[in-house]
């Protein structure tokens, strides 16, 4: 299957945010070793393509809200079927079908990206200015265009360059070898912090999965992908490492954004911690015996001296006479004098 289609609108993209920087006074040249024309059509790439994957980014937040609402109900399954792991995987399948809930939505941004990814990975890989003419106008380029953006820079490393270039690349586009790796290496750690930083975002907001195939895909998430950039960053071209720390960034913001508008579901836990706060604080406000107080009356803090006013009240009505009751006096081994006669 040919990708051009692909190729084609990640150039249109690009092209059309270059023309649109020109065109209100960007300088097409260098400054500070750096075309920001160019970088800035990479980085408004980025806001084009979220701004397009925004409603599917609502659907995974949607979808990831479902699947931690169903989090009780996969645990009492997950106790239920314990040890037929056959069994427990047709019952989670069917009640995420039930449920109507995607598991594989929460990825679903990410996947759609890949494409992104890889087109713009091969449009910059083209930008080679030893090829062939024929070759330079490919995907909708002028030569002017192409020559343009096969020289331009960020900080005098060549955005086409890559950590892993070889000398005779490198020598192509006139670039230094100790530029290009100092601002490649930078861009991947920082590449890499970001790419760490937002799924940390997400899992501490959400909490961790209880089901095993999706906190395994969280794991994979936190840990695994940062470390494989630590490698396969090196073969990325710096334009591209652009595109991905910017990528980043905006997901950071437009997550803590949705996190902010629309919460995670407060599970069992803290709302068992409300509620048993709450008679505890109403009690005290109203003078009332508060049902929870014999239960803080022990425990990790020691026992509990019951409140001073209650042991009177009890004492008293202990001590009260009853209806026709002789008095008592209270003088000990006094008789009650004797009613005068007449």
């Amino acid at each position: 299957m040919s990708l051009d289609w692909i190729y084609n609108a990640i150039s249109w993209i690009l092209l059309r945010w270059h023309a649109l920087w020109d065109a209100i006074g960007i300088p097409d040249g260098r400054v500070l070793g750096t075309n920001w024309a160019w970088i800035l059509a990479i980085i408004f790439l980025v806001v084009t393509l979220r701004i397009i994957l925004f409603p599917v980014f609502v659907k995974q937040i949607k979808s990831q809200r479902a699947i931690q609402a169903l989090q009780p109900k996969v645990k009492a399954l997950q106790e239920k079927h314990k040890g037929d792991r056959e069994t427990l995987q047709k019952e989670m399948m069917e009640l995420y079908r039930t449920e109507k809930a995607n598991p594989l939505m929460g990825c679903l941004p990410m996947f759609l990206q890949i494409p992104v990814f890889f087109g713009l990975f091969h449009v910059l890989q083209h930008l080679d200015p030893s090829i062939s003419e024929k070759y330079k106008l490919l995907y909708g380029w002028s030569l002017e265009q192409f020559d343009s953006a096969a020289n331009a820079h960020l900080f005098n490393a060549p955005i086409s360059a890559k950590f892993g270039s070889s000398a005779a690349e490198l020598a192509a586009v006139g670039a230094d070898a100790m530029t290009v790796k100092v601002l490649a290496g930078v861009l991947v750690l920082i590449m890499m912090a970001t790419t760490f930083l937002t799924s940390r975002q997400m899992i501490l907001k959400t909490g961790w999965a209880e089901d095993p195939q999706q906190k395994m895909i969280q794991r994979l998430m936190l840990y695994g992908i940062p470390f494989s950039l630590l490698i396969s960053g090196s073969l990325f071209p710096i334009g591209v490492v652009i595109y991905w720390v910017t990528n980043n960034l905006f997901t950071l913001a437009q997550q803590q954004w949705v996190l902010r508008k629309f919460p995670p579901i407060q599970m069992n836990k803290g709302a068992a911690t409300t509620s048993s706060a709450r008679p505890a604080s109403s009690g005290s406000r109203t003078g009332a015996a508060n049902p929870v107080q014999p239960a803080r009356t022990g425990g990790l803090f020691g026992r509990k001296s019951a409140p001073e006013p209650v042991s009177p009240v009890a004492e008293t009505k202990a001590l009260a006479p009853k209806p026709g009751a002789k008095p008592v006096n209270p003088k000990k081994g006094t008789r009650p004098a004797n009613k005068p006669k007449g």
